[in-house]
């Protein structure tokens, strides 16, 4: 039997809420949905009525766990489990109305462009996991029907949100690294091959670590630098682990892989070159012969300062002495996953009830996209250095 409506299923004693409520359809029903699904439980400002999915048990779950009516269930058939349509948020439009004003992307990234797209000129807000598509054309369309529709598209890169990030955004703002010079941008796993999904297809997904987990820094990097226009780009990637058996190479945290399937990078290593003749390097790995099992974060140096993140540590001179600063305090909570995703959802429907700022728009993800495709051409090209456009 369904449960009450997500909007409504609060974790403790809650304030009654009186205000406009942004009624929202979740696009991908998967792993990544039940995460936002969790924040959105925890927002009074939110119900979520209705979800699309091209499989039937993913859609059940929306039904029996969220709360959402069957009616309000597109893309498979729940009784037969018959897979309906792969277009389905069309369907969705159509017979949801204006009963719902926003969508929420959470599919692969091969099919994040064209919900985006479609709902966008419909007249709905979007918000669209990271990374925001598979190619920069892909990511103009969604800007351009966002702009089109009048509605409000976000992406979903939530490093910006932790504590640190913050901090020394404050620091940067107040002059403390003077221009930024270097960035260095290193999202390691010694053995982390996701074992579930279709991370491992290139053309689902569009590529690997870098598209996968390392965007996520490249963006906050990109985002601390000041979003100076990437002009070149210099990458090769490597595959020599992921496309074999897991139970032939070594014990792991996620054995198990589809390595049949897998066509996507083990290790991508990259540099990026600014207008304003700053550097960007960047290392990530699904699987990588490290000491450490994951490393995450960026550094960086300017003409006055340098930091760390997410560390928050500050670098620079005082007194005619070198010294190092350590924050002695940065909120624990700010960095916990769930939170971090309560908060970048948040933003976002603020921004769609409100009209505030967004945190990340599309075109942060058309520019991130940028980048990221500048680093696979480069890659295709055997590593010579390419235009990014």
């Amino acid at each position: 039997m369904a449960n009450e409506s997500v909007s409504v299923k609060m974790d403790g004693p809650q304030k009654a809420y009186r205000g406009k409520k942004l009624r929202i359809a979740i696009i991908g029903c998967g792993g990544i949905a039940q995460t936002h699904l969790g924040a959105y439980r925890k927002n009074p400002a939110v119900e979520v009525v209705a979800g699309v999915d091209i499989r039937a048990d993913r859609l059940a779950i929306m039904r029996d766990k969220w709360g959402v009516k069957p009616e309000a269930l597109f893309g498979a058939d729940l009784a037969s489990g018959k897979e309906l349509s792969k277009t389905a948020w069309r369907d969705m439009l159509a017979a949801m109305g204006d009963k719902v004003d926003a969508v929420d992307v959470c599919t692969p990234n091969g099919v994040h462009c064209q919900p985006v797209v479609d709902c966008c000129k419909a007249g709905r807000h979007a918000f669209v996991e990271k990374p925001m598509a598979m190619s920069v054309d892909e990511c103009k369309r969604m800007v351009a029907a966002a702009k089109q529709g009048g509605v409000k598209l976000s992406v979903g890169f939530q490093q910006r949100y932790r504590p640190a990030f913050k901090s020394l955004v404050e620091a940067r703002d107040n002059g403390a690294f003077g221009d930024i010079l270097f960035m260095k941008v290193r999202r390691l796993r010694r053995r982390g091959i996701p074992n579930w999904g279709v991370f491992g297809r290139k053309e689902l997904q569009g590529g690997g670590p870098l598209i996968d987990i390392g965007v996520h820094f490249i963006e906050c990097a990109y985002e601390f630098m000041g979003r100076p226009k990437p002009v070149a780009a210099t990458g090769n990637t490597w595959s020599y682990l992921g496309n074999r058996k897991s139970e032939t190479l070594v014990r792991c945290p996620w054995p198990g892989w589809d390595w049949k399937t897998y066509t996507v990078e083990d290790l991508a290593i990259g540099q990026v070159r600014f207008e304003n003749g700053a550097l960007m390097q960047i290392e990530t790995s699904f699987a990588a012969h490290i000491e450490e099992n994951d490393v995450a974060g960026f550094w960086a140096m300017g003409t006055k300062g340098g930091c760390e993140f997410p560390s928050g540590k500050i670098f620079t001179d005082q007194n005619h002495t070198m010294v190092n600063i350590t924050p002695a305090y940065l909120d624990p909570a700010g960095d916990e996953w769930d939170s971090l995703f309560a908060t970048k959802l948040g933003n976002w429907v603020d921004g769609c009830l409100k009209g505030t700022p967004l945190g990340a728009t599309g075109d942060d993800g058309l520019n991130v996209q940028r980048i990221l495709n500048g680093l696979y051409d480069s890659a295709a090209a055997g590593g010579k250095e390419v235009a990014i456009h």
